[in-house]
């Protein structure tokens, strides 16, 4: 047993592996790693072109003509997979790793993938309604991580999870969670005041929406709100 799986005592209960979440985490660590190698202006160009811009979904707000594109609506798929630096991709690696095999397990391989495509695309939705007129390019996981968070809150709520990170006493999983979101928060407060809006729309947007799915499309063999799958 790895030392993240460690930490989560509930066991799967209907898939061999987590494929998905592992080919999610595979794939988010090549992109970033290929955007480091290109350097820094290759990489603002791929930002600004695959990264959610609420203008250009909601107003007339054009990029510069040469600059390679996705769609607004493709945008909200393409922006979950690039991050802003090391820490944040591998703080969301080791969320949707720890926390996601359990929602795969619950949904199975091909709705959990949909499951996290919808909550990122829900969270940057939800951000460019709250301002439909901003320009600056919204990029990241959390939307996804934090709709993982929301469908694990409605199947194991109570679950204790040994806080390593915070000390040896296992914390439910909901305090645990709850304090992941308040760091969030601080994070994006401390490195870009400007971006607090998006700590809080694009993580609620996601963990709503994740909520949401899983009741609805969940294996019908796992109840909702139990302490751990057994």
């Amino acid at each position: 047993m790895s030392v993240l799986s460690a930490l989560d005592p509930a066991p799967r209960l209907t898939i061999r592996a987590p494929y998905v979440t592992l080919a999610l985490v595979a794939v988010h660590v090549a992109v970033f790693i290929v955007m480091t190698a290109m350097g820094e202006a290759a990489t603002a160009d791929i930002i600004r072109g695959f990264s959610v811009i609420p203008a250009r979904m909601f107003e007339d707000y054009a990029l510069p003509e040469g600059l390679r594109t996705v769609s607004p609506l493709l945008s909200l798929i393409t922006y979950q997979f690039l991050h802003e630096g090391l820490v944040p991709m591998i703080l969301a690696m080791v969320f949707l790793w720890q926390f996601g095999d359990l929602i795969e397990d619950a949904l199975g391989h091909s709705r959990y993938f949909l499951f996290v495509l919808v909550c990122g695309a829900m969270g940057g939705m939800v951000q460019g309604l709250v301002d439909t007129n901003e320009t600056a390019s919204l990029i990241g996981a959390s939307g996804a991580v934090f709709g993982i968070f929301g469908g694990y809150l409605m199947l194991y709520p109570r679950a204790r999870l040994p806080g390593r990170v915070f000390g040896a006493v296992p914390l439910p999983a909901f305090l645990l969670i709850g304090i992941c979101a308040v760091l969030n928060l601080l994070w994006v407060g401390v490195l870009s005041p400007v971006a607090l809006s998006t700590a809080i729309w694009v993580p609620m947007g996601g963990g709503v929406t994740g909520a949401f799915m899983i009741f609805y499309l969940r294996n019908p063999h796992i109840e909702l709100w139990h302490r751990t799958p057994r």
